[in-house]
Formats: structure tokens, sequence, C-alpha cells
């Protein structure tokens, strides 16, 4: 089992094309941990921003009924990849991880099989 560190600097080794992640709190919109981003791209701003994603998400899923779990969400922009993954493992709810990668150097699938090896061995 791999603490926060180990997870968020195994996903920046390992990922093909990450810039940054972040391990995030959706009921409060804090990140618990960040690695990576830069002076042009605020970490902590973006896992903030994106807990009103994930509330969203799950809350249209409450209204129309959806007995299911997300998995992950994606959002493509021009030249990144943001992908979130709410974490399912003991001690995880409540919590998403937050990948960006550079769109020119990733390889979805990949990024997405090795997110989800690294969440199953998150321990919170």
């Amino acid at each position: 089992m791999a603490n926060t560190e180990t997870a968020l600097k195994d996903a920046m080794t390992s990922i093909e094309g990450a810039t940054g992640v972040a391990l995030v709190d959706y009921t409060s919109g804090m990140a618990l941990g960040t690695l990576g981003g830069g002076k042009d791209f605020n970490l902590e701003v973006a896992a903030a921003g994106n807990t009103d994603v994930v509330r969203a998400k799950l809350r249209t899923m409450e209204h129309l009924g959806l007995k299911d779990e997300i998995e992950d969400i994606l959002i493509t922009l021009g030249t990144q990849y943001h992908m979130i993954r709410l974490l399912r493992a003991r001690g995880g709810n409540g919590l998403f991880l937050y990948l960006v990668l550079d769109s020119g150097r990733a390889n979805l699938a990949m990024a997405r099989h090795q997110l989800k090896k690294i969440e199953a061995d998150l321990e919170v």
C-alpha cells in the first residue's frame, strides 16, 4: 500500500505526459497533496474547481436515479487532458485523484490504466 506522497510521485513518473497530480477531498475542495503544476498552472485552484465537476455529476446521477459509481471523468482541452478518478479503496470516500496530462505526449488508455492501479494501491 502506498501513502499519498508515494502515489503522487508514482503518477508523475510512471504516466507518460503527466504534468501535475493531486489528491483532492471533494467535500471540502481542498487538495490533500499535489505534485507538479507550476507558475502557469496552479494545481490547488484546479483541484478546488474540479470538486464542482464531481459534485455536479454526482447530483445529476442522483436526479436521474442512477445507481452506479463514477470511475473516471475526462476533460479534453486543446493541449491538455484532465482526468478525475474517484477513490473506491477503503478510506477513500469523498476523495479523487486529479491528473493533468500533456495531450501531445500522453496515451489516455495507458494513463487511465496506470491511474487505476495507483488508486488501488493508495492507502488513505
